[in-house]
């Protein structure tokens, strides 16, 4: 919902107004809610690291459901400390045996400089971002093939967890296993 519908007469937009529509999905959601018995463990032993894009539906994306997989977003699908941190707890405490890096076609991170990226973000709103890493890549099988193996050195996780990449296609719904 734009912030234009749901501001006050002071201009200030009130957190239940912006949300109204999230509080009447959830409640929809709510009621017909199945998945009380799923546990925090993944049923299928997969961990898939991929993008915050909304077009990208994980789970469905590789004929799974909910409880089956372990779902980490972040811009660009990147191999991140914290996606390192995350993936020792869901190797060695949440049945996480098998690692996907699943990036995807027309990623806005793709083939854009990141100095590029922060003048972008200065131009729109103002704010000089210089000092966050955004990440972005030139080459994406590069950075896929680069991500895997990190992965898979990486000496905290669980011994035997077998990882792989993919490049998710937006446009076809298909899956190009690269690494």
């Amino acid at each position: 919902m734009p912030a234009s519908n749901c501001e006050t007469e002071s201009g200030v937009t009130s957190a239940a107004d912006a949300f109204a529509d999230v509080s009447e999905g959830n409640r929809q959601f709510a009621a017909s809610f199945t998945a009380a018995s799923l546990t925090g463990y993944a049923a299928r032993g997969l961990a898939i690291v991929t993008c915050m894009d909304s077009r990208i539906e994980p789970l469905k994306a590789v004929g799974l459901s909910a409880g089956d997989a372990k779902i980490l977003r972040n811009a660009g699908a990147r191999v991140t400390d914290d996606v390192l941190r995350t993936l020792i707890l869901a190797t060695h405490l949440l049945g996480v045996t098998r690692i996907l890096v699943m990036p995807h076609t027309d990623c806005r991170m793709v083939g854009r400089r990141e100095a590029d990226v922060h003048a972008e973000i200065l131009a729109a709103s103002g704010v000089d971002t210089r000092s966050a890493e955004i990440r972005t890549v030139t080459d994406q099988e590069l950075a896929l093939r680069e991500d895997v193996e990190r992965v898979r050195a990486y000496p905290l996780l669980a011994a035997g967890v077998t990882v792989a990449g993919a490049v998710y296609d937006v446009r076809t719904g298909n899956l190009h296993f690269i690494a």
